[in-house]
């Protein structure tokens, strides 16, 4: 029996949400497994009738739970930071989340934005730090409001953080089993300290793993060869900042972020599965948003929980669907509406 904790969050979230649950639900009974679901309200309403974002009796109970299952934290009413630090940064941190798991695959080349690009050319995975360097939230203010006014934020990175991310990264590409081609992505000619703590770790660890060829790139070139050869890349490993900055632009490539799914890994305990578009409060109710990429959330959230079979299905069935049946990934032009969707790749499972 899984036990999962369901956090629909803000805007669309809940709707999108209700379209991964239906998956499920369909999932469960045509591969025999067993899972319950506690639908768990942290998000801006709450926070505005409160004032609690998430408190540490919330995180003691979410440790009971086999996996999360969030739809998006945003709330237009909430001043941006607030629900973002309170709750999503407080889980990552709080549950040791220190891999964010992005993969980025297209599924359907009508859909991508770049010229003569397939599926075979866009199918690399993204593991970037989750739980160090800037988004750690170390720093300070000197002379606040004066001229002389300076501002200090710290990128913290420590030889165990950084080792257990590479170190997953090389598992990863080694379980992939692709190109077996692991690309370090940082900024090794400017930023000194930091990266040249994570270019001697890759190359450490890497000694470690023969099989798997090490490649090198600054962050800004990586974003070029996205662009322009994407088919170049394999696993790429990289710290929190640039890895929160690429896998936007890698879920521009893959089609949008109707599809762009992700996963908060902590390989010993709890992992949290969302959809990476955030809460889209302008569609809010309308049922026109694009659940997809919270159906690809919940297949990885049945992959980290064992049910391989059932995660290969759910991804088979979305790939089919986007390949014959959407006319768009795009918030209302998809031909069908949100729970439509849900619908059908409930019943093509």
């Amino acid at each position: 029996m899984h036990k999962i904790a369901v956090i629909p969050g803000d805007g669309t979230g809940p709707e999108v949400i209700a379209e991964g649950l239906k998956v499920l639900g369909a999932a469960s009974k045509k591969f025999g497994f067993k899972y319950e679901t506690k639908i768990m309200n942290f998000d801006g309403e709450r926070y505005l009738k409160t004032g609690k974002t998430l408190e540490d009796k919330d995180i003691e109970e979410l440790k009971e739970y086999d996996a999360i299952f969030l739809g998006a934290i945003g709330h237009p009413a909430v001043k941006p930071g607030i629900l973002e630090t309170g709750i999503l940064l407080k889980l990552r941190f709080a549950l040791d989340q220190y891999i964010n798991l992005r993969p980025v695959k297209l599924y359907n080349a009508d859909f991508c934005p770049l010229k003569d690009k397939k599926p075979e050319d866009i199918d690399f995975v993204v593991v970037r730090e989750n739980s160090e360097g800037l988004y750690k939230g170390m720093g300070e203010f000197k002379n606040k409001g004066t001229k002389d006014e300076v501002a200090l934020q710290i990128s913290y990175n420590t030889r165990k953080g950084v080792e257990r991310c590479i170190r997953y990264a090389f598992e990863y590409c080694r379980k992939r089993n692709r190109k077996k081609t692991l690309t370090l992505s940082g900024k090794t000619n400017v930023l000194t300290y930091a990266w040249d703590l994570w270019e001697r770790t890759f190359h450490e660890v890497g000694k470690e793993y023969p099989d798997i060829k090490r490649e090198y790139a600054h962050v800004d070139a990586t974003t070029m060869w996205f662009v322009k050869n994407p088919e170049w890349f394999d696993v790429i490993v990289t710290d929190n900042m640039f890895g929160d900055i690429i896998t936007d632009l890698g879920a521009m490539i893959q089609g949008g972020m109707g599809i762009a799914a992700g996963g908060n890994i902590n390989p010993e305990g709890v992992s949290m599965f969302e959809p990476i578009g955030g809460s889209a409060p302008k569609y809010t109710g309308k049922n026109v948003i694009n659940p997809l990429a919270a159906i690809c959330a919940a297949g990885m959230m049945l992959d980290n929980l064992g049910e391989v079979k059932a995660a290969k299905a759910v991804e088979d069935t979305v790939i089919k669907l986007v390949k014959t049946k959407l006319k768009s990934l795009a918030a209302g032009k998809m031909g069908y509406s949100t729970s439509e969707v849900g619908d059908l790749v409930a019943a093509n499972l």
